[in-house]
Order: C-alpha cells, then structure tokens, then sequence
C-alpha cells in the first residue's frame, strides 16, 4: 500500500493490484501536473462528508473518468443523480470491495454541500477504515475526539492514520494526539491543517505529542510505502 498527501485532508492511495483511490479530493493546485484532475487516474473515490473542502476535487475528477464514488448513502445517491456510479454505505457497515474491505466509522461533525446554489444536506460524516494488502488505514475524516475510538483501538491492528489537527472545525493537536493513543495507530499523518488561516497549525507541535505513534508529515505529492 503506497500513500500520498496532496494537500488539506486529500489522500491518495495506491494497492498492490494497481487500483488506485482518492479520498476527499481537495488537490493543492500548486503539485506537479501529475496529481491534477486532468491527468490523475483513479478507480475510487472515497468521502467521508460533503463539505467543499473535501468534495470540490470531485467535480474536476468526473469530467475526465469514471471512478466509483464511495459514501455515506446521502452523499452516495447525491452524485447517482447526477449521473455517477456510486457505492453507498453507513457507519458501521463494511463491504468488501475487490481490492479490499472498506467500513465507516463514526465521526462528530457536519456534513453539507452547496451546489448550484442550493444547500444539501448529505446525511452523517465518516471516517473511513481501509484493509487492503495486509495493512489497515485509517483516515478519520473531519471529527472532534469520540468515545468509540477506544474500539477502534481494540477491533483494529490500524498500521496507519491520518487525523486532522486544525483545530476550530475539527479536533485539534493535543486532541489528536490522545486519539491517536486511543485507537494504537502505529504512524500517524496530521492532516486538515494551514489550509485556512482559522487551522494554521504547526504539524511538528503535533508530533511531539505523540507518545507512542510514529508521527510523519509527508511533502504533498511525495509518494509513501506503509
């Protein structure tokens, strides 16, 4: 399993049968060619919530391919009316997937989307649990810390995670770092941070809290073996 950061809390994940998923598509416009709509592959694409900053990248991305968009049910049957495949599920479930199991995980947030000029509300936000090539990856979607993340800790054997570290909409450093404790992450990638000036963080701050996670910031677009 091969992991890049392209900016904000974009994810991009690439499996040893060569499938290739994108989760919460917010791609900072100043990588490389590579990573941009007009050139990036994929066969998935994962939300976790519909708000812009995790879904804009979406609208880029379909012009060009057919991915198959999985979400939460609302957000799911949203993008099936405008003409997508899609996947939905809720929290809780699992499914297997020909790459590997996906399940939903509770998170404490919002989730909405402006969309030609009216308001949507899509359903409950997630985090995502991705198993695939021996591994398991969290990526905790915009959340406040939740009780339910002890069981996570004790269901899983999470070998990575991502969590947002802003603070102001989600969680912030010193909250993510006791859940990073919480759920036994064996390395942890801040994410949802510097984007905005309301979550401007300093990701070394966060690192340094950890007490038994490896903590690593990845250069956005630097490709990574879990």
């Amino acid at each position: 399993m091969k992991i890049a950061h392209l900016g904000h809390s974009t994810i991009y994940l690439e499996l040893a049968d060569d499938t290739k998923i994108i989760i919460d598509p917010y791609i900072d416009a100043q990588l490389p060619e590579m990573w941009q709509a007009n050139h990036l592959k994929v066969d998935y694409i994962i939300l976790t919530h519909g708000h812009g900053d995790h879904v804009a990248g979406v609208f880029d991305l379909i012009k060009h391919q057919q991915p198959t968009i999985i979400a939460v049910a609302e957000i799911a049957n949203f993008f099936a009316k405008l003409g997508q495949k899609v996947h939905g599920m809720n929290i809780g479930g699992g499914f297997d997937f020909p790459f590997g199991r996906v399940t939903m995980t509770h998170a404490l947030h919002t989730s909405s989307l402006e969309y030609e000029g009216q308001v949507h509300y899509l359903g409950n936000p997630a985090g995502i649990i991705i198993e695939a090539d021996g591994k398991t990856f969290y990526h905790a979607g915009d959340t406040a810390e939740f009780m339910e993340m002890d069981l996570l800790g004790e269901d899983y054997e999470i070998d990575f995670a991502c969590l947002p570290i802003g603070d102001n909409y989600t969680m912030g450093p010193k909250q993510a770092a006791r859940c990073a404790k919480r759920i036994q992450a064996k390395k942890v990638l801040p994410i949802h941070y510097n984007t905005f000036p309301v979550i401007k963080q300093d990701p070394q701050k966060f690192i340094d809290l950890l007490t038994d996670a490896k903590g690593i910031v990845l250069p956005f677009g630097k490709i990574y073996e879990i």
